[in-house]
């Protein structure tokens, strides 16, 4: 999801200044804006997407391992923790989106075990439906005190490839009208079934 015009000439807030590393400040300078950093981070997911794409590819890591909170919390490591002091990190404060700090760590474990669950003992979920499932799950719980849009999304896109059987996979297409995604994954907070929300994201062949 690219940047809202204007946004990346906005400099960073003195919070998120302090919560770069003190290597990427030194680097960067004080007057960093968002679009730095953004141009930062997506060099840095480049790098980790195109490395765990050919691992699950290759099967060297399937679908037990990335249904696991274990995986997702090393995924944010590998996408923030060299840049900012929270990758990585479970989020311990309460913000307006997500699920009560002290239920993270449940809630992360307990929603992948179940998705786990579904997709090894029925067959209500396709692949497409898994990989928004997870997607959505993780949008709700919120673990991280930020970095869950990047994080949610590429581990979407890792569980649908592991989960399809077909030598041309596909992607999630996440260029989106976003206020009628936002307004979907608030109704799967609601009912949790991920049919719509899977039927609205559109998919891309990996190759493209």
């Amino acid at each position: 999801m690219a940047l809202s015009p204007g946004y990346g000439e906005t400099p960073l807030d003195g919070d998120e200044f302090d919560a770069l590393l003190p290597s990427i400040r030194e680097a960067l300078g004080v007057d960093v804006t968002k679009a730095a950093i953004f141009d930062l981070e997506q060099a840095v997911q480049d790098e980790v997407a195109a490395d765990l794409l050919n691992r699950v590819l290759a099967r060297e890591i399937g679908l037990d391992e990335l249904l696991n909170d274990h995986f997702i919390r090393e995924l944010h490591r590998r996408l923030y923790a060299d840049i900012w002091s929270w990758g990585g990190k479970l989020r311990v404060r309460e913000l307006t989106l997500g699920v009560a700090p002290e239920l993270v760590a449940v809630e992360l474990r307990t929603s992948l075990d179940t998705l786990n669950y579904r997709r090894t003992m029925t067959s209500d979920l396709t692949p497409r439906q898994l990989g928004v499932a997870v997607h959505a799950e993780t949008v709700r719980i919120h673990p991280f005190a930020d970095g869950n849009g990047r994080t949610t999304r590429l581990l979407a896109d890792l569980v649908f490839v592991a989960a399809q059987e077909l030598d041309e996979p596909e992607l999630y297409d996440w260029s989106l009208d976003k206020t009628r995604y936002i307004s979907l994954l608030r109704e799967y907070d609601v009912h949790r079934d991920a049919t719509d929300l899977a039927a609205f994201i559109g998919v891309r062949p990996l190759s493209a």
